[in-house]
């Protein structure tokens, strides 16, 4: 039995790591594949001038497409808006259960919290509950806070006991899937808007 707990922590450990090392994917758009179809996303500002946005990437809530949702369907993924992303539910289920080999009443369960793919906040709520995730796992504000270990928040909820103890490779935040193994942030905040740390140059 123990074999194959280390045999699905092995697995998912490959994932996670070429999840990550494509998230570096500095690939020309205009050279991939052709069966990745998709609207462009184009706007203009109000009219204001002949500003035209493309939409490059899309980004809701963290390690939804880098790490559940297949290499391939990324470019797709980049191009679409928060109410299409549920036809991607079914790949951040399957990892849930196929790769990281955990019940489908969690794969159900994520799947609810983290689609549509965006940050949502419940402002009726105390702000001292804000945090990812808190919305729907603890009834808080929601949002994300500067200081949220998003990635091994997204971790422990996919691998450890947080949710559920079936399957489960580690306890909460904890090595060898739970974390990164990243600790805090290694320079202050600013104290004013932004609030954003000095980038390393």
């Amino acid at each position: 039995m123990r074999w194959k707990n280390d045999y699905r922590a092995w697995l998912a450990a490959l994932a996670l790591g070429a999840a990550v090392i494509g998230c570096g994917d500095s690939t020309d758009r205009a050279s991939q594949s052709p069966s990745i179809t998709g609207p462009s996303i184009s706007q203009d500002d109000d009219a204001d001038d002949a500003t035209i946005y493309d939409q490059v990437d899309f980004l809701g809530n963290p390690l939804v497409s880098e790490v559940t949702i297949m290499k391939a369907n990324h470019a797709r993924y980049n191009l679409t808006q928060p109410y299409n992303t549920a036809e991607f539910l079914p790949q951040t289920a399957a990892f849930v259960t196929d790769v990281a080999g955990r019940p489908a009443a969690l794969a159900a369960t994520l799947g609810s919290v983290l689609y549509p793919d965006m940050l949502v906040v419940d402002a009726s709520k105390p702000t001292a509950t804000a945090g990812w995730l808190s919305w729907a796992l603890a009834n808080g504000w929601g949002g994300r806070k500067l200081t949220d270990d998003v990635v091994d928040i997204g971790l422990t909820a996919i691998f450890s006991t947080l949710l559920s103890p079936t399957g489960a490779s580690c306890a909460p935040f904890t090595l060898p899937l739970c974390t990164d193994n990243v600790g805090s942030n290694d320079v202050a905040f600013s104290a004013t808007f932004p609030y954003l740390a000095t980038p390393h140059l």
